[in-house]
This record gives C-alpha cells, structure tokens and sequence, in this order.
C-alpha cells in the first residue's frame, strides 16, 4: 500500500497493512533531532502520510519590526519566545469597527498557484489542504480572546457577524481548493483548554456547530474528506461533530481525554489522529515507556482503521531526543 493508500483505507475503517502515521516538529524539536541524527534533512525520510498545503500566498507574512510577525489580516504575531506560532500583539476589530473591516481576497489566484504541482509531486501521499486558526480563532486573533468570550454573553450579535464573515471567507475557501484533486480539507480551531471547552457547549453550538456544518458539508459536496484540529478536552461534542461530517479528529490527546474509551465508543464514525503524549510520555518517560505506549496505541486504537499515529502535537522542545527517536523506530517498524 501507498500511505494515501493507508490513509483513506485507515479513515473507511479497514485494516491497512500499517498504521498510517505523520509526525511533525516545532522548529527546536527539529534542530534537537537534526543534531541528534546528524541529519539537517531526516524529517524528509520519515515516510510521513499526510502532505499539507496551505491555502496563503507566497507573501502572506511578513517581518515588520524584530521577531514581529503580521499575516494577512494584519493580525501582527510577538514570536521573541514562540518562534512557530507566536502571541497575539495587536487588535484589527472591534464591534465599532467591524463593518469598516476588509478581509483578505480568498479568490485570489495566487491562493492556488503552487497547489497543481504540488499534488503532482505528491501521488503517493494524502494530500490536504489547510485552513488555519479556521473560526473562533480567527474571531479571537481578529478582536482578542477576551472580547470575543464577553461578546458571547454581552454581545452576541457582534460575534454572529464576526463568525458569519469569517464563515463566508472560509466557503470562497473551500469551494476554490476542493476544486484540485486533493483528499482532505483540513481546519485549525482550537475550542478546548485541559478540562473542557473555553466556552462551554452550549455557547459552541450556538455560535461555532452552525457554521462549521456548514463549512464540512461544502467540503463533503466536493467529495473530500474533512479533518480537524482542536487542542484540548472537547469530546463532549464529538457527536456533534460526527453529526456535522467530520472524518478525522486531532490531536486527540491522551492528558485530556481517554484515547482507548474514545476509540471504543466513536471509533466506527470517526478517525483520529494523534495520541502520543507530548505533554508527559515523550518529555518524561523512559524509551521503554514510549515503545510500548506507541505499540499499544497501535495495536488498540489502530485496529480495524480509523487511526493516524501521531503525537499530539507538533512535539515540543523539551522532549527527550532519544524518546522521539524510539517512538519513529516503532511507527517506521511495524
């Protein structure tokens, strides 16, 4: 089998002839494995299964003072300490402003120019094109996370407005990209902190379910397969996200939520993707520990399809280079 192969075997919920597995790195944890292999270019000869293109043209960052970074929507990023993502530094509305707000061209041909040759260069992987910081996050980067969750209480009807401008952005997304043969259209949302969603339920199905059925059932019209990302413990609305069309949950982390009961109790209308802690086994625990979470990972949650292997998250810097390396011996080996 090919890893698209694995992948979309794994996602229908048959038995591939391995576990599908993607691995990614924060840029630290990168350069520790490069000197820890000797290797600048080892993350290349992980046979990861997913090739991901981002729906942003070649300019849509720029540095505009030291470690300052502004994206395409004038958002600007402090990355002095959090040189991957960054922390949010400036705000572009407000409910005053909201109307005088110009969004980015999401049918800007520029968007899609680099994507023909990409899936051409990439026939062999499942290929996904990404939509990051997809909805709420885009609310919160747009008029600060504070706003955003008093807004819900106080003032509801500017968040709609905000949501529904976003949603709209999102649709002209969607219907260009799903227009090339890719495989999945993949959304970056964080809803979850450790203990459960930063709104709660009942605010996510008033103001985020509507909008993201929307958006998953565009994709599910072209024929593709949806994905998303949200950190943290939200799988009290995993029924309605199956509901909504989702195909592949992320990061699906262990510190937050029972992967194995997970598996057990959604495993045959979900897939998911992710699993190995990076909060406690690939920082703290011993290479021994490590194989046989990924083993048993493998073994429980991969059998019968519906999983990808992975950590659940990029892997952070201070996990033990040693432990990454066992976790990629066993996913290489099986």
């Amino acid at each position: 089998m090919t890893n698209k192969e694995r992948v979309l075997t794994s996602i229908r919920h048959y038995q591939p002839d391995k576990i599908p597995y993607s691995i990614d790195f924060t840029q630290q944890a990168h350069q520790q494995m490069a000197a820890y292999y000797g290797d600048p270019n080892f993350a290349e000869k992980l046979d990861n299964c997913f090739a991901r293109l981002l729906v942003l043209r070649g300019d849509a960052w720029r540095e505009t003072a030291p470690d300052i970074w502004e994206d395409e929507f004038g958002v600007q990023w402090n990355r002095s300490v959090d040189k991957d993502i960054g922390v949010v530094c400036n705000c572009r509305i407000t409910p005053e402003t909201l109307n005088e707000y110009v969004f980015p061209d999401p049918d800007d041909p520029a968007r899609y120019a680099h994507f023909s040759a990409f899936i051409e260069a990439h026939p062999y992987h499942c290929v996904e094109a990404a939509i990051g910081f997809s909805l709420f996050e885009r609310a919160w980067t747009l008029a600060g996370m504070e706003t955003i969750l008093m807004a819900m209480i106080d003032n509801p009807a500017f968040v709609h407005e905000l949501l529904d401008r976003i949603l709209d952005y999102n649709l002209k997304i969607i219907d260009q990209a799903c227009n090339y043969p890719l495989d999945v259209m993949h959304f970056g949302d964080d809803w979850g902190q450790q203990t459960g969603l930063i709104m709660g339920p009942q605010l996510w199905r008033e103001f985020i379910q509507p909008r993201i059925r929307q958006m998953y059932q565009r994709v599910k019209a072209k024929g593709k397969l949806v994905s998303i990302h949200s950190c943290g413990k939200v799988d009290a609305v995993f029924p309605d996200l199956i509901a909504a069309g989702l195909d592949i949950f992320n990061p699906f982390q262990p510190e937050v939520m029972d992967v194995f009961a997970m598996k057990r109790q959604y495993g045959d209308r979900l897939s998911f993707f992710g699993g190995i802690s990076t909060q406690k086994t690939l920082p703290f625990g011993t290479v021994r520990q490590v194989k046989d979470e990924v083993r048993r990972l493998l073994d429980e949650v991969g059998k019968n399809g519906g999983y990808i292997a992975a950590p659940a998250h990029a892997i952070p810097a201070d996990a033990k280079p040693e432990n990454i390396a066992a976790m990629i011996d066993v996913l290489n080996n099986q």
